[in-house]
């Protein structure tokens, strides 16, 4: 798989324009990769593309793969940010959830990799889990605040179709999520981030000053990007792709020096829900003037318009160069932006 990543990664060398700021590994969990592969896969990449000396590189990992070994193999093959998923400092929560570390053993990841000289990381935590009180996802949060942890993403449980969980649910084997809980939770997260001196700069991300994700913030910027290995999608500024999902399928294509993927070139319809979706989920909104600049003042005026009764509902906030989300709006995000949607 190694070499096939590699070998994508050459013949798609002319991708992208420009330098390289971000490198991500994730989609999976990269942190079983031994670490001087994850150094050649880099070495790689810093020989084919531009990448910036002060790239930001992250590792996905989960709590159960960090010990003193482990970090220092990431360090040495250049990994400068960890995205740890503790999910939850609860064994409650973790058992439910059926994960397989412990409380402890979220602990002890965030302490190790500070040890280890990780200061810049970013951990997950969910929210809105059946049986989680009130009080114990403040607890969480606190206990995320005292390792003085710079960037938390937090996110809703959602219950996708034909999972496990999704049929435990049906079989009135485990409960369903309650959206009133959510977003309470919701309220309870945005207010306690404030307090700790977080800056609330996308739906579900929360950062110190200076620790902002740069590679998250290039998608929400429309920036290109390229993925590499099965499922991975790329974008180019207007046309989209993604590798297929069959590991063998995507291993034989590539001994065959040929990249298995699919594309679409984006309408002018799709690039303007797309700009609407992901630019009204950070902290600065939609930009009127650089709607008007990229597509056209017709557009931006329908969009004003239509944006009016959530104006009157108090969950969006208008001005003349900006649309961006209410406090009370922040929860409904996903619905209204897909009101605002062109058809």
């Amino acid at each position: 798989m190694v070499a096939a990543i590699t070998k994508e990664a050459v013949l798609q060398k002319n991708y992208l324009e420009g330098q390289v700021d971000t490198i991500y590994f994730g989609g999976g969990t990269p942190s079983l990769l031994p670490g001087h592969l994850l150094q050649k896969i880099l070495q790689v990449l810093t020989d084919n593309f531009t990448v910036a000396e002060n790239a930001e590189i992250t590792l996905e990992t989960n709590p159960d793969d960090i010990n003193p070994d482990s970090l220092f193999q990431w360090k040495q093959a250049g990994i400068n940010r960890l995205s740890i998923g503790i999910q939850s400092f609860s064994d409650e929560d973790l058992r439910w959830m059926n994960r397989a570390h412990s409380a402890v053993q979220a602990e002890a990841s965030v302490k190790q990799a500070l040890e280890a000289g990780f200061q810049n990381m970013t951990i997950d935590l969910i929210y809105g889990t059946p049986g989680l009180s009130d009080r114990q996802w403040e607890l969480n949060l606190q206990k995320a605040f005292s390792f003085q942890i710079p960037h938390i993403s937090c996110y809703a449980l959602t219950v996708e179709p034909n999972t496990a969980l999704a049929n435990r649910i049906q079989k009135n084997k485990a409960a369903d999520v309650d959206p009133d809980t959510q977003a309470r939770q919701f309220s309870l997260l945005t207010q306690n981030m404030q307090h700790a001196g977080y800056e609330h700069y996308e739906i579900s991300n929360f950062a110190r000053p200076g620790f902002r994700s740069r590679h998250n913030s290039s998608y929400w910027q429309g920036e290109s990007y390229l993925g590499l290995g099965p499922s991975a999608h790329s974008f180019n500024g207007t046309r989209r792709q993604w590798n297929i999902a069959n590991n063998s399928l995507y291993l034989q294509s590539l001994e065959k020096d040929l990249i298995p993927f699919e594309s679409e070139d984006l309408t002018t319809i799709q690039k303007i829900n797309e700009f609407i979706m992901i630019r009204l989920r950070t902290m600065d909104g939609i930009s009127l003037t650089e709607l008007t600049a990229v597509f056209d003042r017709e557009k931006t005026e329908q969009l004003t318009k239509a944006a009016r009764k959530h104006v009157a509902a108090g969950h969006l906030i208008v001005t003349d160069t900006q649309i961006r989300l209410s406090e009370s709006g922040k929860f409904l995000a996903d619905g209204i932006a897909a009101d605002l949607f062109f058809e």
